[in-house]
C-alpha cells in the first residue's frame, strides 16, 4: 500500500510539474497573439528597432541592472546581459532630465528599462498584484514596450543613492508615491525624482516611487526579444 502510495504522489507531483511549465509557457505566447491582432509586423519590427542601450548615449546614468543578478525581489538572474534599453524617445527625455539633475550635482541610477514579456510572464506568476507588476494578460506588461524606466537619484560626487521611502522593488504601501510615512528627506528626494521625470515626459506610477512611464506608452507594441538580441552600440 505504501509503494503505491509513493507512485501516486511520484506521477502526482510530475503532472503538476507539467501543467505549471504549460501555463508558464504559453502564457507569453497567448499574449503574444494578442498583440499581433492589435499591431502590425511593421510596428512591432519599428518598435524592436527604436530600442537603444541607454549606455551607449554616454549621458552619465549610474547603471544597476538587478534582474541581471540575483538581487532582485525574484532571488534568480532573469537577464542575460546586465543592460537597460528604452524606445527612442523616451531615452532622448531620460537624457534631458540627467541635465537637469547635473546642475543639482545629482543625476539617475538605473534599475531596469525594456523588459521582455517571458520575464514580465515569470515576475507576474510570482507576484500576482498588479500593483506592483502588470498582469501580461491584461495589457501585456508596461516595461514590454520600452517606454518604463526604473530609477532614483544618486550623488554624483560620491555615487550614493539618496534616501527614499522605500528600497527599490519594496512591495509595500512605502513604495506607494503618497506614503505619508516616509520622512522630510525621503519624501523631498521623491518628489524631486518625480517632478523631474514629468517635467520631461514621463507619467508617475502611484505605487511604486521609481517607475516612470513615457507619455503614450499604451500606443506601442509589447515585445518579447531577448535582450542578448539587440545591439548596444
Amino acid at each position: 500500500m505504501m509503494r503505491v502510495m509513493k507512485k501516486f504522489l511520484f506521477w502526482l507531483t510530475l503532472a503538476l510539474l507539467s501543467v505549471n511549465a504549460v501555463v508558464a509557457h504559453d502564457g507569453p505566447v497567448a499574449v503574444q497573439q494578442k498583440v499581433q491582432k492589435t499591431f502590425s509586423p511593421e510596428q512591432i519590427a519599428r518598435a524592436k528597432g527604436n530600442l537603444v542601450c541607454l549606455e551607449s548615449l554616454n549621458a552619465g546614468f549610474v547603471m544597476d541592472i538587478r534582474y541581471a543578478t540575483t538581487n532582485n525581489f525574484t532571488g534568480v538572474i532573469l537577464y542575460p546581459v546586465a543592460r537597460a534599453y528604452l524606445n527612442r524617445d523616451a531615452a532622448a527625455a531620460l537624457v534631458k532630465a540627467q541635465g537637469d539633475l547635473r546642475k543639482k550635482g545629482l543625476g539617475l541610477k538605473i534599475f531596469d528599462g525594456y523588459r521582455p514579456l517571458r520575464v514580465q510572464q515569470k515576475m507576474w506568476d510570482l507576484i500576482q498584484d498588479d500593483r506592483y507588476v502588470s498582469n501580461p494578460a491584461t495589457n501585456a506588461g508596461r516595461h514590454t514596450r520600452g517606454t518604463a524606466v526604473d530609477v532614483t537619484l544618486v550623488n554624483l560626487k560620491t555615487g550614493k543613492e539618496l534616501p527614499m521611502p522605500s528600497a527599490f522593488d519594496d512591495f509595500s504601501e512605502k513604495a506607494h508615491i503618497d506614503y505619508a510615512g516616509a520622512t522630510p528627506e525621503e519624501k523631498r528626494n521623491s518628489k524631486l525624482l518625480r517632478q523631474t521625470m514629468v517635467r520631461h515626459g514621463f507619467i508617475a506610477f502611484p505605487y511604486e516611487w521609481w517607475h516612470f512611464d513615457y507619455r503614450g506608452w499604451e500606443n506601442h507594441p509589447p515585445l518579447d526579444v531577448g535582450l542578448e538580441e539587440l545591439r548596444h552600440e
